[in-house]
């Protein structure tokens, strides 16, 4: 709490020297920051265990690994580029008494906009087949999952 507190009277300073003409005149950026949102904001990430404090001195935090996990998700998914012609298929048959990290990768793949071609075979036009590969690496079922790249499309 104390955290978060220093951070929005840090943010507070910076914001003015660096924006003096805003405080004074009343003008400035269309949309000024908000202190107390970035304040609830790092305490959310820290909470959902996105980022961790580096150091309390600089106010310094990082990613976790969750949180880069995410990030490269959200960059995935924010990628507006043109299809490449590529399906990536994810096949697999993970154990049943695996069946938690079964559930996880089938929630993950409808999350990330994948399309269910049969229970345990998902596609997607999304060039997302590293972070993917790292996404299974991670949940520690990769010798049950099998990630396809193809530009055949059945014609």
């Amino acid at each position: 709490m104390s955290l978060e507190k220093s951070v929005d009277g840090y943010v507070r300073l910076e914001d003015f020297l660096y924006n003096p003409g805003f405080y004074a005149h009343g003008g400035g950026w269309d949309y000024p920051l908000k202190k107390a949102d970035l304040a609830q904001a790092l305490k959310r990430l820290r909470e959902r265990g996105l980022i961790e404090l580096v150091s309390d001195q600089k106010l310094a935090y990082r990613l976790t690994d969750a949180g880069k996990q995410k990030a490269v998700w959200e960059a995935v998914l924010a990628d507006k580029s043109e299809w490449d012609g590529k399906w990536r298929v994810v096949v697999f048959d993970v154990p049943e008494d695996r069946r938690q990290a079964r559930n996880l990768l089938r929630s993950s793949l409808k999350k990330w906009g994948f399309i269910p071609w049969q229970q345990s075979v998902w596609a997607t036009k999304k060039n997302c087949t590293k972070p993917l590969r790292e996404f299974i690496r991670s949940v520690g079922i990769e010798d049950w999952v099998i990630i396809l790249e193809s530009d055949n499309t059945g014609r």
